[in-house]
C-alpha cells in the first residue's frame, strides 16, 4: 500500500518561504475529525489526508481474501501482494486497489468491525506510519495518535471528542444499523482504541457535542492563525 501524488500539491501556502505546515486532529471514532480536517484544509487551500483509509483498505483487502485480521503476518504479506493506494486531495480522499476505486466499500459495517484489530498490529501501523510521514509539502491530517506519534513536529495539533450517545446518532446517519447498536460498537471501538486515541500534550481539546461542523472548523482555524497570523483562509 502506498500513497499515491504529493499531498501538498494544492496550490496551498507555506508559513514561511519553503516551510512545511502539518496540521493534526486526533480523537475517537465519530467525533467529527475527519470533516473537520477536511473542511479546515479547505478553507486553508491545503491537502487533506485521511490517515485511517489506509487502515481501511489494508481491512477491506484482507476481509476480500478470507483473511483473519488477527493474522498480522499475513496482512503484511498481501499488502506486498496487491496494489493498495492512499490518493490525498483537498476534497477528500480516495483509495485504489490494483489501480480500482474501491472509496465507497471503505465504510461499511464489516470494515467498522475489523479495522481496529489491523490497526492494532504494530508492524502494520509502523508501515502505515512510515508512508505517512513520506509525504511531502503540507496538509491536514486526521487519525488516532496522529499527534503523539506520527507528527509530533506538528504545527497545530487538535483533539476532537463527543460524548458516545451524540456520536453513535452521527455514525448512525451513515450507515444502515440502528443507534443502539452502533453505540456498543463505538464502545468496544474506544477500549481497543484507547492507546493509540489519546490527545498529545500540546493539542487543543475541543468537545465537538454541542458544536456545529462549522463551529468546530472555526475554533481550530482561530487557534491555527495563533501560528500564521498573516494567512488569507477561502471562504
Amino acid at each position: 500500500m502506498t500513497v499515491g501524488g504529493p499531498a501538498g500539491s494544492s496550490g496551498g501556502f507555506d508559513a514561511q518561504p519553503g516551510a512545511r505546515v502539518v496540521i493534526t486532529i486526533d480523537g475517537p471514532a465519530a467525533s467529527g475529525k475527519s470533516s473537520a480536517a477536511k473542511l479546515l484544509a479547505q478553507r486553508l487551500g491545503i491537502a487533506y489526508v485521511s490517515s485511517g483509509l489506509l487502515y481501511r483498505g489494508a481491512t477491506l483487502v484482507a476481509l476480500r481474501q478470507g483473511i483473519d485480521v488477527a493474522d498480522e503476518g499475513a496482512i503484511l504479506a498481501l499488502l506486498a501482494e496487491q496494489d493498495v493506494r492512499l490518493h490525498p486531495e483537498a476534497g477528500g480522499n480516495r483509495v485504489t486497489v490494483d489501480w480500482r476505486d474501491v472509496t465507497d466499500e471503505l465504510h461499511t459495517d464489516a470494515v467498522d468491525a475489523s479495522v481496529s484489530v489491523v490497526a492494532k498490529h504494530p508492524r502494520v501501523r509502523a508501515w502505515v506510519n512510515d508512508r505517512l510521514r513520506e509525504m511531502g509539502g503540507s496538509f491536514v491530517i486526521d487519525g488516532r495518535d496522529m499527534g503523539t506519534s506520527v507528527f509530533p513536529g506538528a504545527l497545530a495539533k487538535f483533539y476532537l471528542t463527543a460524548d458516545p450517545a451524540v456520536r453513535a446518532k452521527r455514525r448512525a446517519g451513515e450507515r444502515s444499523t440502528g443507534v443502539e447498536a452502533i453505540a456498543t460498537e463505538l464502545s468496544r471501538r474506544d477500549e481497543r482504541d484507547k492507546r493509540q486515541s489519546v490527545p498529545a500534550a500540546d493539542a487543543v481539546v475541543i468537545d465537538t457535542g454541542p458544536l456545529t461542523l462549522v463551529e468546530v472548523v472555526e475554533q481550530v482555524l482561530t487557534a491555527v492563525l495563533r501560528v500564521l497570523p498573516a494567512r488569507t483562509v477561502n471562504t
